[in-house]
């Protein structure tokens, strides 16, 4: 296996691990996204600025790291290099491809001048939260978001 940046022939793979990172969600919910960093088009703020992700010996593809770029990020100062999505499929975890992916994304960042890196999880994803922990993030403040409708 092997890590490397994403190339537009992996379109397909990259929608379906983020599809099956981000649960109940379709491939039009990340299409623009998706097309808009293959074409050198970002769609949005904040947008992806590097994707690497990690090929088995078939050619297809089993984990994915998306990092963007974010103005703000807690814990940190500055601009920071942000992980968006950080995923590796299930028959293949445990194996550290997760590792080699954030040790890819760390390089573009030291590459770039960046001296620390970002990301989140929900609270009760206990997986997410040890991986984090495993490749050497620290918690650094634990959140509650809030909505309230306005509709009358």
């Amino acid at each position: 296996m092997r890590i490397r940046p994403v190339q537009p022939g992996d379109r397909a793979e990259w929608l379906r691990m983020l599809r099956a990172l981000y649960d109940g969600t379709v491939e039009a919910d990340h299409a623009e996204d998706v097309d808009g960093f293959l074409a050198a088009r970002p769609a949005g703020r904040p947008h992806t600025q590097a994707v690497f992700v990690c090929e088995r010996e078939d050619g297809a593809l089993c984990g994915l790291l998306e990092l963007s770029l974010r103005n703000y990020a807690e814990g940190c100062e500055g601009e920071t290099p942000y992980v968006e999505s950080w995923f590796v499929d299930a028959d293949v975890r445990g194996r550290g491809i997760g590792a080699l992916l954030m040790r890819a994304a760390d390089a573009w960042a030291r590459e770039r001048g960046y001296t620390e890196i970002a990301s989140d999880t929900l609270l009760d994803n206990h997986a997410s939260e040890r991986a984090h922990l495993a490749v050497g993030f620290e918690e650094v403040e634990r959140t509650i978001h809030f909505r309230k409708s306005l509709a009358p």
